[in-house]
């Protein structure tokens, strides 16, 4: 199914801010929602917000050394969940061949939302953790709590 990334939010729990990445899937009004780290959260909405800032930071720098080594991001591909840990695929080409880098959601969205680098989520991921949009639409944008 392809997706998109329809924002980057921010739940207060009693332990403190989590991030929530929401994946959009065309056709559908519902949801994905990946809960990821603080840095990852940020990073993402740099890289949809394409806002440099001087020195590259780690998803920047490991998206340069792909394409310094002629490579480019292809797609990345959610592709499982287990043990309640989703699970993506990073897909590359590169001058030998093409390959499939095991890799975390928040990361592998981080360097597509720096690139024009399709999403996709199984159809199966989706049904299983999909939930209404409207469930996230009062909380925080991640641009308001972190001031990026």
């Amino acid at each position: 199914m392809d997706a998109h990334i329809e924002g980057v939010r921010v739940a207060g729990t009693p332990e403190g801010p989590l991030p929530i990445v929401l994946l959009g899937v065309e056709g559908e009004a519902d949801v994905l929602p990946i809960f990821i780290g603080f840095d990852e959260a940020v990073s993402i909405a740099r890289g949809m917000d394409a806002e440099g800032i001087g020195r590259p930071l780690t998803h920047d720098l490991l998206l340069d050394v792909v394409e310094e080594l002629g490579g480019r991001v292809d797609k990345v591909v959610i592709s499982d969940v287990r043990e309640a840990t989703y699970i993506a695929d990073l897909h590359l080409n590169t001058p030998r061949n093409d390959v499939v880098v095991d890799a975390r959601p928040s990361d592998s969205i981080a360097l597509v939302s720096r690139t024009n680098a399709p999403i996709e989520v199984s159809e199966e991921v989706f049904e299983d953790g999909r939930r209404p949009f409207e469930d996230f639409e009062t909380l925080d944008d991640i641009r308001e709590v972190a001031e990026i």
